[in-house]
């Protein structure tokens, strides 16, 4: 069922780990937020020009990770796995405190973020939450990369499907629906990368924190990490994972089928702008705040919420 109104936590909650790419120990403390403020990011050890907004156009780099960056150059990265935490667990509004330019990287999926939040209070505020109704098709390609979405009124879905030459990653695909699905798996995917890449993506100056305890390794035809794999399709799971993230930093629940083959964070980005810009293919509605009452024991009477 979606929900009608907008939520935030009930109370501050750290989380503290190593940066993926940074490779530096972070502290982040995420507090409640207010109505309509959404996901804020502000960097704590910085005096001035220190908040950043969680939203598609201050995306400035999506090279392995979705990097924001406000206009004073100040900059987050890796934000999409706790955006993607963030939206599972139906929270709207927060401020996120955190001490240098990277979110934790954790265990390398959302699982350590959802552990936390899962069990915390949530608190209904007062507006509505806005949703994104897709009225028509779109679509984007990029040379062997597309992806498109298309109406679902009830849900976020999305099919993605992995096309690696590598035999263990090999052509993977998954359809999840946010709304019906358990999500276990999903959330507790890990990003991943091969052995023969890793010289490369250093030489970049990335993934100066990445090790076995974050991220799967695969070499040729084996899985370096002891533990092997979560689940069967951790590979496509993880991307699905970070497209929910990513989505969300278009300021919506966003409701639509999405399909994709062979995206990432740059294709994701791309395609929200041009999602954002297609008016006539979009709505942003609330659902409606009807309210039936019931006669129970011709005495009581309960109050049920229904979406429109």
């Amino acid at each position: 069922m979606l929900n009608i109104y907008q939520q935030t936590i009930t109370k501050p909650l750290t989380f503290c780990g190593i940066g993926l790419h940074s490779g530096q120990k972070s502290k982040m403390t995420i507090y409640p937020g207010e109505e309509d403020q959404g996901i804020i990011f502000k960097r704590v050890d910085l005096t001035k020009n220190n908040i950043i907004l969680a939203d598609y156009k201050s995306v400035s780099s999506a090279r392995l990770c979705t990097t924001l960056e406000n206009k004073f150059g100040i900059k987050v990265s890796t934000v999409e796995h706790l955006l993607a935490a963030l939206y599972v667990s139906e929270i709207d509004n927060v401020i996120i405190e955190i001490n240098n330019q990277e979110v934790p990287i954790m265990d390398g999926s959302a699982k350590n973020f959802l552990e936390i939040l899962k069990k915390t209070k949530l608190k209904t505020l007062n507006k509505k939450r806005k949703y994104l109704k897709i009225l028509d098709k779109i679509s984007l390609i990029e040379g062997e990369k597309n992806i498109s979405i298309e109406p679902n009124n009830q849900s976020f879905e999305v099919n993605f499907e992995l096309n690696y030459e590598n035999k263990i990653i090999g052509n993977q695909s998954n359809n999840v629906n946010f709304q019906i699905d358990d999500l276990k798996d999903v959330c507790e995917s890990r990003t991943f990368c091969l052995f023969d890449d890793i010289q490369k993506i250093k030489k970049m100056g990335l993934a100066k924190g990445g090790s076995l305890d974050n991220a799967i390794v695969v070499d040729n035809d084996k899985v370096l990490n002891d533990e092997g794999l979560r689940n069967e399709k951790e590979f496509v799971n993880h991307k699905i994972l970070d497209l929910a993230g990513d989505f969300l930093l278009s300021g919506f629940r966003v409701l639509g089928k999405v399909n994709c083959y062979q995206g990432g964070h740059a294709l994701t980005n791309t395609f929200l702008k041009k999602l954002l810009d297609s008016k006539s293919s979009i709505k942003v509605y609330e659902l409606k705040d009807d309210v039936i009452s019931k006669k129970i024991n011709n005495s009581q009477s309960i109050k049920l919420a229904v979406s429109a």
